[in-house]
């Protein structure tokens, strides 16, 4: 599985209650905390250097962060950008979170999401043409996509409300957080 070549944005959704609660909230609808909302708010009316095209994953949290951090687009909701399924871990504590290799009884196997991301990812670039994607996800498509660019996965989540650049640069990639103001590429 390889990602085409070609520069794009992904946000991790704002907080949400299960964030701030510590609950694993995979395929379970959670909410945008206060919290979530001025962050993703505060992304409004941005620069990103040059025009954009904008991606979301069907759950609420993406939805609400990219209605909030760009109020005058219309995304283009793609459901293979959402979380992955935990199975019987939806609603437990973080702390009970499985190895990200194993596959939760009644849950997404991994390699299952990282065909899925793949997928996803190479759509939105094509879709995109010339424009930048800006992707709004969750943190396990921005895991898988650090996977998928043959980074590592395991490490810490994807902060929220962050716009994260990732460039091919001589045949690896990049990641690089974008500063809040003059998010010039």
């Amino acid at each position: 599985m390889t990602l085409l070549p070609r520069q794009f944005v992904l946000i991790r959704h704002g907080e949400t209650d299960a964030n701030r609660d510590g609950i694993i909230a995979g395929r379970t609808e959670a909410q945008l905390t206060e919290r979530g909302r001025r962050a993703a708010a505060a992304l409004a009316g941005r620069s990103f250097g040059r025009p954009i095209m904008l991606f979301t994953s069907p759950q609420a949290r993406a939805r609400d962060t990219a209605r909030l951090a760009f109020p005058a687009l219309s995304p283009i909701v793609l459901n293979d950008l959402r979380e992955r399924d935990w199975g019987i871990y939806e609603g437990r504590p973080v702390t009970k979170l499985p190895a990200r290799a194993a596959t939760p009884e009644g849950g997404e196997a991994w390699e299952g999401m990282l065909a899925r991301i793949a997928k996803a990812l190479s759509l939105c670039t094509t879709m995109a043409g010339d424009n930048l994607p800006i992707i709004v996800a969750h943190s396990g498509v921005v895991r898988a996509a650090r996977a998928l660019m043959g980074q590592d996965a395991t490490g810490p989540s994807a902060p929220h409300a962050t716009p994260l650049l990732y460039t091919p640069v001589a045949g690896q990639w990049q990641e690089r957080a974008l500063a809040a103001e003059g998010m010039a590429l």
